[in-house]
């Protein structure tokens, strides 16, 4: 599917900034939609269906939480966050609200189209048929068999662990909080704390032979929590 087919809504109380955005998007074929508070962000949902959702998190009225868990009650649509600059808590936030990445104020426009045609490449490639087998460098992963591979060795998992790792692998570059980690891991009725995901990391990346100081798969993204990396895509 081509970006002229692609439906986006864009939700920023800020006329400029949505106007900017919205400019952005259409020189590149998108079919857009802007509206400025979250009232008109759900009845315009609503109203047609969308690939893509631009969210700012500090709307008037209906504030952005609000909006983002009523989309994800009944949607999967990709959807980038807006935080105010160095909000550590809004960005935690907008992800344990199911949002798929952020973008911290102000932003560059190019770099927000950019990861929105990211977004919506694997959100193309969940609905595809799904391979018995994934590559990544010398990372492989038989999801038939549940087994992982490091430079031809088979790394020993456990449960939690490989799950984790199918996780964070399905989409390379896509950051998971710690929470939202915690919930698909080891489940939403987990009474821990949320740092209990740092010593599967710990344990996952010892097993995968991967530095945390200079890793080859699994990034710590500070304040928020992890995300993965393809060696072969970062070369």
């Amino acid at each position: 599917m081509t970006g002229q087919t692609r439906r986006i809504l864009i939700v920023e109380d800020e006329a400029q900034t949505r106007s900017v955005v919205e400019a952005y998007l259409e020189r590149e074929g998108y079919w857009v939609t802007g509206v400025g508070n979250g009232e008109q962000a759900l009845e315009a949902f609503g109203a047609h269906t969308y690939d893509g959702v631009i969210l700012d998190l500090n709307l008037p009225g209906l504030p952005g939480e609000v909006v983002c868990r009523r989309i994800r009650d009944v949607s999967d649509v990709p959807i980038i966050m807006l935080t105010a600059k160095g909000a550590e808590e809004e960005r935690i936030a907008g992800l344990d609200l199911g949002a798929d990445d952020y973008l911290v104020k102000p932003f560059s426009p190019r770099e927000l189209v950019a990861r929105l045609r990211a977004l919506l490449r694997r959100a193309k490639a969940e609905t595809e048929p799904q391979r018995s087998r994934v590559e990544y460098g010398p990372l492989e992963i038989d999801l038939a068999g549940h087994k992982v591979f490091v430079d031809g060795e088979e790394a020993e998992l456990t449960a939690s662990e490989y799950k984790l790792l199918t996780t964070l692998s399905r989409y390379p570059g896509r950051v998971y909080s710690r929470m939202e980690l915690v919930e698909k891991v080891l489940g939403y009725d987990f009474e821990g704390y949320e740092r209990a995901i740092d010593s599967h990391i710990k344990n996952l990346r010892a097993k995968l032979g991967d530095d945390p100081k200079e890793p080859r798969f699994i990034h710590t993204v500070f304040g928020v929590g992890y995300r993965f990396e393809s060696p072969v895509e970062a070369q």
